[in-house]
C-alpha cells in the first residue's frame, strides 16, 4: 500500500493506528503544515507588479514566466520559492494557465509584448499566460 501511495511504510502504519484508535475522522486532513510564503497583503502587492512590465524587473524580454516572477519575489519580498511553489500559489489565488491564439512573437510585434492586466506569459513556442479567474 505504501508503494502505491508513494509514502513510507511508517506513514501507513501511523494512519492505520490512528484509524483503529479514533475511526475514520482521524484520517481527515489537518490542513496545511505551514502558512503561505506570501501573506494576502504581499500577494496583493505582487499582483500589481506585472503592470510595470517584465523589463522593468530585469527580465531580458517582454514575457512574464515563472522564472522572472521568482526573481521578483526574491528581490521585492526577500523570499525564496520554487517554480512549482509559485505556480501552485498563483493557481490558489485564482490565476489559470491560458494559451492565446497568437504566437508570442506576434504579440510582441503587435502590442508591444503586453497581454493585458494580470497576464503572465510562460516560455515556449507559443505564448502561454496565467490570467486571473480565466
Amino acid at each position: 500500500m505504501a508503494k502505491e501511495l508513494r509514502v513510507c511504510v511508517r506513514s501507513v502504519q501511523r494512519w492505520r493506528q490512528s484509524w483503529q484508535e479514533n475511526g475514520q475522522p482521524a484520517l481527515r486532513s489537518q490542513g496545511a503544515a505551514c502558512g503561505p510564503k506570501l501573506s494576502k497583503t504581499l500577494f496583493a502587492v505582487l499582483e500589481e507588479e506585472p503592470a510595470k512590465g517584465p523589463v522593468a524587473h530585469g527580465s531580458p524580454d517582454q514575457r512574464w514566466n515563472l522564472a522572472p516572477i521568482k526573481t521578483l519575489i526574491g528581490r521585492r519580498f526577500h523570499k525564496s520559492m520554487t517554480l512549482s511553489g509559485i505556480s501552485q500559489m498563483l493557481r490558489r489565488h485564482g490565476w489559470s494557465h491560458q494559451v492565446p491564439a497568437r504566437r508570442a512573437l506576434e504579440l510582441q510585434r503587435g502590442s508591444g509584448g503586453r497581454l493585458g492586466k494580470g497576464h503572465v506569459v510562460a516560455g515556449g513556442s507559443t505564448a502561454a499566460a496565467l490570467a486571473p479567474g480565466r
